[in-house]
């Protein structure tokens, strides 16, 4: 072999070699494509399955969850068997191997995992949490012949406890599933179901604290005497309306029955005023501490309830063990249980019209007197019906659930180890100093000296704006008041004291509470800058600002406000309750660390 001879031969050899490695790589290629093609289809049909049986168990959940609040036994046992087949079956077909593979490609990934993270969750709620709701009789939590069993309460105590924590558990997870990198569909699909948990977790843990708190509270102990007080939404306050009528409820061992009724008007002035806290006092000056009416000016219900809790005490010598506030919108959801109720002397109360009866027709056809009889004899016999009356209970505890999640039924218990139970939830109506995610609250109280308040129509809007080098946020608001009220024709109950000059123009002052941490940089109304006053209540910034809405108008409030360092992309609004419900919309953003 010639030297020259010799590097053609080395060249020829290292083509077919780099051939050979380039057929080996394209032949391995072809069959890692095959399989990944083959384990694609795979996953794809096993996700037509689970969809398939998602959609079944979803529908079954629903049937399920009437059923069960119903006390519809028997069905309620056929649908949970169905729905275990069902759940069982969708969280089997996102188990196999190549679903396990398939959640960890670079795209499809977030996807197949955020489905089998659902189907999980359903699967986790047919086995644990609704056989134990089923097992639990949630009739007990609702009165018959004018009392509660409060042995059967008690029985039936552990098992909501156990049924809670399976939801709570189940929300929990499925609140860790990150939604921002979702296709559509699947994103829609973890919101809706968040949502449906959200709210069945909402209902356990109400039926969860209730079991548990309601005995002693309602005498099992010892008999306890509490303040029902309902909140006028036709004269705004925080907490939703001024505290008006009022009655004395009495309950020992599981039965209750209502005692003196009168008027928060009858208290009279406190002079001196009774002492407040300095940030209160800045706030709201004496007000409340001197007036009944003026107690809630604050949206912290513990505060208000206190105060008017001592007024009474001083008023007629009686210690009351907690107060208990509602509006006539709670009582339109309970009249839906029980039907409509005859009030002596006045007109039948039903649920469709019972909000107008209370807040804009009595003050439009009786006399002060007049409606100081017929708010309390209104709020007899509908206590009278709820005590006393066959309801349907899954009526009824929607009607409570729905009224809780408004923020409609206050309770404050002047026991505080009772209230630290349930100091977190709604009901209790605390302002927290600190937030989970921020929250901005929007609080209206009536400037007018007037019932105006019936006629407004509220609009808030918040967005999520942008992230700041310091590690905070800033937060668009906007809140838009419009009036029905006519221009001519009202009575001079309606149109009271008419401070803002115009008796038939609504004044508001409209409090906005920062999130725990943050500040209020700037307002403007109707898109010119308005004057503020200011202050801080629990570690909030408050800003306030004076609203006049003439009838037929609407005027629109846009603040800036800024949170804690935070990198979180979502906010939650925290409103005073109206007679009309508020139209919102919250406008969410990526994460700060995205």
């Amino acid at each position: 072999m010639t030297e020259s001879e010799q590097p053609r031969r080395r060249r020829s050899r290292s083509r077919r070699r780099r051939r050979a490695r380039l057929r080996r790589a394209l032949l391995a290629g072809l069959v890692a494509g095959c399989l990944l093609l083959a384990s694609g289809g795979w996953v794809g049909f096993r996700g037509w399955q689970a969809r398939a049986h998602l959609i079944n168990a979803a529908g079954l959940a629903r049937e399920l969850s009437a059923q069960v609040v119903g006390g519809d036994t028997d069905r309620a046992q056929r649908t949970l068997a169905a729905l275990q087949e069902q759940a069982g079956a969708a969280r089997s077909a996102t188990t196999d191997p190549s679903w396990h593979v398939a959640r960890r490609t670079p795209f499809a990934g977030d996807d197949l995992d955020a489905v089998r993270r659902i189907a999980v969750a359903i699967d986790d709620l047919a086995r644990h949490a609704f056989p134990t709701l089923l097992r639990a009789d949630l009739t007990s939590l609702v009165p018959s012949g004018g009392r509660l069993d409060l042995a059967k309460l008690t029985a039936v105590s552990a098992e909501l406890s156990q049924a809670d924590e399976a939801v709570q558990s189940t929300r929990r997870d499925l609140a860790a599933v990150p939604a921002d990198r979702l296709v559509s569909q699947i994103r829609q699909a973890l919101t809706d179901l968040r949502g449906e948990i959200d709210r069945l977790a909402s209902l356990t843990a109400a039926a969860d604290q209730g079991a548990r708190l309601l005995p002693p509270l309602l005498g099992a102990n010892g008999s306890r005497r509490y303040l029902l007080v309902s909140q006028n939404l036709a004269e705004l306050r925080a907490t939703g309306g001024m505290f008006g009528a009022y009655a004395l409820i009495e309950a020992d061992k599981g039965s209750v029955r209502m005692g003196r009724q009168g008027s928060s008007a009858s208290f009279g002035r406190f002079v001196p005023p009774l002492k407040l806290s300095a940030e209160t006092r800045a706030l709201w000056t004496d007000l409340p501490g001197m007036y009944p009416a003026d107690v809630n000016l604050t949206p912290h219900f513990p505060t208000a309830a206190s105060l008017y809790r001592e007024m009474f005490r001083r008023k007629t010598g009686t210690t009351v063990d907690g107060v208990l506030a509602v509006d006539p919108v709670v009582l339109s959801y309970l009249l839906k249980a029980t039907g409509p109720v005859a009030v002596p002397g006045g007109v039948p109360l039903a649920s469709e019209k019972v909000v107008q009866t209370l807040l804009n027709e009595s003050y439009q056809r009786l006399d002060i007197k007049q409606q100081d009889e017929f708010f309390a004899s209104s709020a007899a016999a509908v206590f009278d019906a709820f005590f006393t009356k066959n309801v349907n209970p899954r009526v009824l505890l929607s009607a409570f659930d729905r009224a809780i999640t408004e923020r409609r039924i206050l309770f404050w218990s002047a026991r505080p180890e009772e209230q630290r139970t349930f100091s977190d939830s709604r009901m209790a109506g605390t302002l927290p100093e600190q937030d989970t995610v921020p929250t901005v609250g929007v609080f209206l109280n009536d400037g007018s000296g007037a019932k105006l308040g019936y006629y407004l129509r509220p609009t808030a809007n918040l967005t999520v704006g942008e992230c700041r080098p310091d590690g905070r946020r800033e937060l668009r608001l906007r809140v838009t008041l419009r009036s029905t009220a006519p221009k001519s024709g009202l009575s001079e109950s309606v149109l009271g004291l008419g401070m803002a000059g115009d008796p038939y123009t609504a004044r508001t002052l409209v409090s906005v509470f920062s999130p725990a941490g943050g500040a209020v940089l700037d307002a403007r109304l109707d898109g010119s800058e308005t004057a503020l006053g200011s202050g801080t209540e629990r570690r909030r910034h408050v800003a306030t600002a004076n609203v006049e809405v003439g009838p037929g108008a609407e005027r629109t409030l846009e603040m800036t406000v800024l949170t804690a360092k935070t990198s979180v992309g979502q906010a939650e609004l925290w409103l005073t309750p109206t007679a009309s419900p508020w139209t919102t919309q919250v406008h969410s953003a990526p994460r700060c660390d995205q």
